[in-house]
């Protein structure tokens, strides 16, 4: 089934890897994690153990910044068997703090094509990660003027896109998302009749992999974000 792009009347974005950066400093604050618990374990079970600990903690913490904090916190006590420095703790308080801070670095052509959207479409912001973060970042990102919406979902799973979607009384049919992950913004859209653009990110969480289906019916992938102007 292709998607029906003439039909559509609301558009959804994703945030993170689709309206600014976000991946690329996970990555940067595990290495800076990995060298700080250098004394106790490889890089590599450090590795590990950190995302063991944030899968355990996800369901307790959701995503977010906070919640990769605490897990960093608790993976070094178990990797130091609890003898890691009160030092070395504000550290990786410290490296939280800083994500926090970090300035919104919005994508290429993010802009130009809101533009070119806005007015034609309704337009409307579903992400997820912690309210005040996202908040936060969509204000310092500057965009709010071009979204009629913002929505920061605990999950993006299948019900929280049709119990969103019925709230908004917005029709599956007329509703295409637009974002970096397959397993969230694409394929559980997808499930309930809605129409999804995959768009990559260069980086994507060990989390959000999934395999593409053999049959990609109702989404398309572009390799950049201005690519969907030629459908829209």
């Amino acid at each position: 089934m292709e998607i029906a792009f003439k039909e559509i009347k609301v558009i959804g974005f994703d945030a993170d890897d689709t309206l600014w950066v976000n991946e690329t400093y996970f990555r940067e604050a595990e290495e800076q994690f990995a060298t700080l618990l250098e004394p106790y374990e490889t890089k590599n079970k450090i590795d590990q153990e950190l995302f063991k600990m944030e899968m355990k903690n996800l369901a307790l913490y959701g995503y977010g910044i906070k919640g990769f904090m605490l897990s960093m916190i608790e993976s070094a006590l178990e990797l130091s068997n609890n003898e890691i420095p009160q030092a070395t703790l504000l550290k990786l308080l410290d490296i939280g703090k800083q994500m926090i801070a970090h300035p919104v670095d919005i994508l290429e052509d993010v802009e130009a094509v809101l533009e070119q959207l806005k007015g034609k479409y309704r337009l409307i912001v579903l992400t997820k990660g912690d309210l005040l973060d996202q908040e936060r970042k969509l204000d310092r990102s500057n965009l709010s003027d071009y979204f009629h919406h913002v929505e920061v979902l605990s999950d993006k799973k299948e019900k929280n896109y049709k119990d969103l979607l019925e709230h908004l009384e917005i029709s599956p049919n007329e509703f295409l998302m637009i974002g970096n992950s397959l397993k969230s913004d694409v394929l559980p859209l997808v499930n309930i009749g809605a129409s999804a653009v995959h768009v990559p990110f260069h980086t994507t969480w060990k989390h959000e992999e999934v395999r593409a289906p053999k049959k990609n019916s109702g989404y398309i992938t572009v390799q950049k974000l201005t690519d969907v102007l030629a459908y829209l």
